[in-house]
């Protein structure tokens, strides 16, 4: 039960649901969990999962995720509001996601997604005006949204995502 994948959905519903204040005190919990992660592993995991850090009165400092604070991409990442206008639509299939954008920009928004390395999406695949997103397993439509969310922020303020 050890796949990366589910350790970081693992590790992610940890700091979410409680507070960490250390590797140390992850690395327990998440053996307790199943998991049997080295240090360097979680370190790693904690930097693809873009984990700060934010204040806390009984801990000093606990862990938080980029939704709890704003992540150095958004802080300081290149600005993809023109690939973001070029976004018509996202549908999900099954575990998949489709990306439909103006022609010729599928090849410009998929690699944008890719060189953004976020754990929840595996890897894309486009055309001319079409983009196949595949999620990690285990990851649900709501966080592959999120993903997307915050590799390109505009979306958020747009209804991107219909329903069928």
């Amino acid at each position: 039960m050890d796949s990366k994948s589910q350790r970081l959905l693992a590790i992610k519903k940890l700091i979410q649901t409680q507070k960490i204040s250390s590797q140390d005190e992850l690395l327990r919990k998440l053996r307790k969990e199943g998991f049997d992660p080295t240090q360097a592993t979680i370190s790693r995991d904690l930097k693809a999962l873009q984990v700060g850090r934010k204040a806390d009165p009984e801990k000093g400092s606990i862990f938080s995720l980029p939704d709890q604070h704003q992540s150095l991409q958004e802080a300081s990442g290149p600005d993809l509001s023109f690939l973001t206008s070029a976004i018509q639509a996202i549908h999900f299939a099954h575990q998949f996601a489709i990306i439909k954008t103006l022609p010729g920009y599928a090849n410009s928004v998929a690699i944008a997604i890719d060189k953004a390395g976020r754990y929840e999406i595996t890897g894309t695949i486009a055309g001319d005006d079409t983009i196949l997103l595949i999620p990690s397993e285990g990851v649900e439509r709501k966080e592959v949204r999120r993903a997307l969310i915050t590799i390109f922020p505009a979306l958020k303020d747009t209804i991107f995502f219909p329903s069928h």
